[in-house]
């Protein structure tokens, strides 16, 4: 009877204090001017938004099919966190891609294909000739820009000793180089943005003496100075001052606790000349190569640099160009410039390297892809339409164990990735998601020399135009060096 008394009790308890909050919530809404449906459906109305906010995740894991979810979908998440867990990658039955689509891409395979005894590791490539220390490396695909401070310190950590695993580069984003990027021993591309964090002066001008502090970590192989960004083409990057802790703060050389926006533009870049002079810089101070980093919109400017370049000399050449697409992604950005400006990679790309041949400048200046290449059929699609090398961050968020869960501004991620709670950190193990990372990049090689030796060539590098048809309104295919023939 006691026990009955109690649980009695306790039911009346919860009952009343459900009661009051019915009472609470109902006075609140009924009072407040801000939300209609709240106003006119008290208490009720704020269901609302309760499934509008959990109808994201239910599309994602129960409604949404395995081709259509954006930005990425389910086929292709799923392909890379096989490939980071290695385990069976293989499917059954038949692919669940339509064929038909406009756009798709449909590689052509060789009556005689490449044997495996025939297949060759991709080639060596040099980048900066001219420099005091050019940088050869034969890795295809590489980490792209991933700041600490839009990234934690563990997963800064896996992907830095992931990258030294795998043999590929990591780029440090515009935060600045931190203790974790150095890390792991990977090789090396520091970021120069708008805001030249980490080598900055008191005034946030361009420090050539900072400068020549970086480089002087053997690590360190090349430097990128960052125009535009693809997911905020004209806008420069932006870190909520929630994850601007003590720690971020001195690497990137701003107050604790405040917003980090980079202003729009270096504000010493007005004309495609002012772009070789900063690259004639930071190179000079550097001694390694150097070169630029934009997402491709109007590109008349593009004409303008290459004269000048052949006006100067090829030395003054960039060493590279990273063509990040309109399709890029970011950890924070305004949703009209993510989702409405800028060129996707599939006209950016063959357009910058159609211009540098019509320029002669093809060799000198190589190309690296961003944007969205996650999975080894798009970064084989890029090599044939001409990028010497692909670099992907989000591919790589995936290979640690990102959900898309697309909380990346809210210091919320549920996996640790992109958060600086310490809790939330603690299931990012840093040596399983190295290992993860390291495996990833592997079956990516092993992916797209698939993809080459069906073609007949012995490389992924060798890949060309002619190995691609794409799939046109008509629903028949065009190759791609038809479509990009006279493409400027």
């Amino acid at each position: 009877m006691f026990s009955i008394d109690v649980f009695a009790s306790m039911f009346i308890v919860v009952l009343g204090l459900l009661v009051l909050i019915v009472v609470v919530f109902y006075i609140r809404d009924v009072t407040q001017t801000k939300h209609a449906i709240r106003r006119n459906y008290p208490v009720i109305g704020r269901f609302r938004y309760f499934f509008e906010r959990q109808g994201e995740f239910f599309r994602q894991y129960f409604f949404a099919l395995d081709r259509e979810e954006m930005p990425f979908n389910r086929a292709e998440r799923s392909w890379v966190y096989r490939a980071a867990k290695d385990v069976d990658r293989t499917a059954a039955f038949g692919s669940t891609q339509s064929l038909e689509v406009t756009g798709t891409v449909m590689f052509m395979n060789c009556a005689f294909p490449t044997l495996d005894e025939e297949a060759l590791d991709p080639s060596n490539v040099t980048l900066g000739p001219y420099c005091k220390t050019p940088y050869t490396t034969n890795s295809l695909f590489n980490v792209s820009g991933m700041s600490f401070g839009a990234l934690s310190k563990p997963a800064v950590r896996a992907l830095s000793k992931g990258a030294k695993l795998a043999g590929c580069w990591m780029n440090t984003g515009e935060g600045g180089l931190s203790p974790y990027h150095l890390e792991g021993g990977a090789d090396l591309v520091f970021q120069i943005g708008t805001a030249k964090y980490g080598a900055r002066d008191e005034h946030g001008n361009l420090s050539t003496e900072k400068l020549k502090e970086i480089a002087a970590h053997e690590q360190v192989k090349m430097f990128e100075l960052k125009m535009s960004q693809g997911a905020k083409p004209g806008k420069g990057g932006m870190l909520p001052g929630r994850k601007v802790n003590a720690e971020i703060a001195k690497i990137r050389g701003i107050p604790e606790g405040q917003d980090s926006i980079s202003p729009n533009g270096h504000p010493e870049i007005k004309n495609p000349a002012d772009i070789l002079d900063m690259i004639a810089t930071v190179r000079n101070a550097t001694g390694k190569p150097t070169g630029f980093k934009a997402v491709i919109g109007d590109y008349t400017w593009l004409e303008t640099l290459f004269a000048e370049i052949n006006h100067r000399g090829i030395e003054s050449a960039p060493d590279f160009i990273t063509i990040d697409s309109a399709d890029g992604g970011t950890g924070a950005a305004p949703q009209p410039l993510m989702d409405s400006v800028g060129l996707p990679l599939r006209e950016s790309l063959p357009l910058v390297v159609n211009m540098l041949e019509k320029h002669g400048l093809r060799d000198r200046v190589k190309i690296i892809a961003s944007g969205k290449l996650i999975v080894p059929s798009k970064v084989a699609w890029a090599l044939a339409l001409g990028a010497d090398f692909v670099v992907s961050a989000r591919g790589h968020m995936f290979a640690l164990g990102c959900i898309q869960a697309m909380q990346c501004n809210k210091d919320t991620c549920p996996t640790g990735i992109t958060t600086h709670n310490e809790r939330l950190q603690r299931g990012l193990n840093v040596a399983d998601k190295a290992q993860r990372v390291a495996n990833y990049n592997k079956y990516i090689h092993y992916g797209a020399g698939l993809i080459a030796h069906s073609c007949g060539v012995t490389s992924a590098r060798e890949l060309a135009r002619k190995h691609v048809r794409i799939v046109q309104e008509s629903g028949l295919s065009e190759p791609l060096d038809k479509i990009y023939e006279n493409y400027k």
